[in-house]
């Protein structure tokens, strides 16, 4: 009839927990009391009940009595069937109270809370390192251990998990079975898909706690707390340059080998990185994907976007400490800032004169070669920003 009433009378003395019988609550003291009753005769493990015993019998014996009507995979308990039968329903009845996100399971939902809370109970008693989730942690000292079990047969690249390596194997065999319903590009892992899923979403879930930036995955929020933290890990090793990010590395490591394995198939021009090829091609196709939204002019970079979008709102982000004066983008004030270093890092190979720019050097071979490309008149602005290309170049101009 308790279960009825809600009657539970039966109190734990140390936590407080009721329960509705006496036979509950012994169950119950055992967690407290550590005891374990139960042995495993072939591994000799240990349990605090009987039913949990015979639950783990079923690994040594192979047991599974519990398979799934629809894809007839079989499990041990019949728990593990319910919570399997989840995937086929959707059912996700365990709900986030904070941003209304559900999972199939209750742990997956406690796993969630902590990217709200900060929680990371896990810690590593080697590098001190915590995590949120004790799978992680078992990962991580393994990376200790030196234990990566699983090694790829075709390139002998090695893994501390084996689904590391089956999601490692797709680059192989160019399996991108995760398709975007809305822009249908393919993924080779479901993790990868629902994070592409937040470009159309606009979800970004993971926030930064000192400027309250937003950011989509929990590694770009990493990444973004080196601004803040100044750390910068990955060190190159021929010119001591550092990097807040690993790829970032490997691509300026291409200035020093001189890779350019990206090319052009129209003009043959070629590229150290992908993404500078695509940016090229829009050269040839006339495509300007990124449009302002308040004058409708448009780009074919998003980078280009943001600096034109500073004309509109008068954002000047880069200010010279010594002069105080600002500048739109980080690059000018580099070079305003040898001004007052009386830097001139480039040399003419003929007459020794140094420049500031690159394009002022060129400007000032011209009096060596004595080329006069452009016919058109020109004016003298006095803004060492703005450079107009002269019928006749004089050297008293170029500084």
């Amino acid at each position: 009839m308790r279960i009825h009433t809600g009657e539970r009378p039966c109190k734990c003395s140390i936590c407080d927990k009721d329960f509705p019988y006496n036979s509950d609550l012994k169950l119950h003291m055992r967690i407290h009391t550590g005891e374990c009753p139960y042995k495993c005769s072939i591994c000799d493990k240990d349990f605090p009940q009987n039913n949990t015993l015979k639950k783990h019998m079923m690994i040594h014996t192979g047991e599974r009595p519990y398979k799934c009507s629809i894809c007839d995979k079989d499990f041990p308990y019949n728990s593990d069937l319910k919570k399997h039968m989840r995937i086929h329903t959707g059912e996700h009845p365990y709900k986030c109270s904070i941003c209304d996100k559900d999972f199939p399971y209750n742990s997956d939902l406690e796993s969630h809370m902590r990217i709200h809370t900060g929680e990371r109970p896990y810690k590593c008693s080697i590098c001190d390192k915590d995590f949120p989730q004790n799978n992680t942690l078992k990962l991580r000292m393994r990376i200790h251990r030196g234990g990566r079990p699983y090694k790829c047969s075709i390139c002998d690249k090695d893994f501390p998990q084996n689904n590391t390596l089956k999601l490692h194997m797709r680059i192989h065999t160019a399996e991108r079975s995760y398709k975007c319903s809305i822009c249908d590009k393919d993924f080779p892992c479901n993790s990868i898909l629902k994070k592409h899923m937040r470009i159309h979403t606009g979800e970004r879930p993971y926030k930064c706690s000192i400027c309250d930036k937003d950011l989509t995955s929990d590694s770009h929020l990493k990444l973004h707390m080196r601004i803040h933290s100044g750390e910068r890990p990955y060190k190159c090793s021929i010119c001591d340059k550092d990097f807040p990010q690993n790829n970032t590395l490997k691509k300026h490591m291409m200035i020093h080998t001189g890779e350019r394995p990206y090319k052009c198939s129209i003009c043959d021009k070629d590229f150290p990185y992908n993404s500078d090829l695509k940016k090229h091609m829009r050269i040839h196709t006339g495509e300007r994907p990124y449009q302002c939204s308040i004058c409708d002019k448009d780009f074919t970079c998003n980078s280009n976007l943001k600096l034109h979008m500073r004309i509109h709102s008068g954002e000047r982000p880069y200010t010279c400490s010594i002069c105080e004066k600002d500048f739109t983008q980080n690059k000018t004030l580099k070079l305003h800032m040898r001004i007052h270093s009386g830097e001139r890092p480039y040399q003419c190979s003929i007459c020794d004169k140094g420049f500031t720019r690159n394009s002022h050097l060129k400007l000032h071979m011209r009096i060596h070669s004595g080329e006069h490309p452009y016919k058109s008149t020109w004016s003298e602005s006095g803004d060492d920003e703005q450079v107009s290309m002269p019928t006749q170049v004089s050297s008293s101009w170029i500084e």
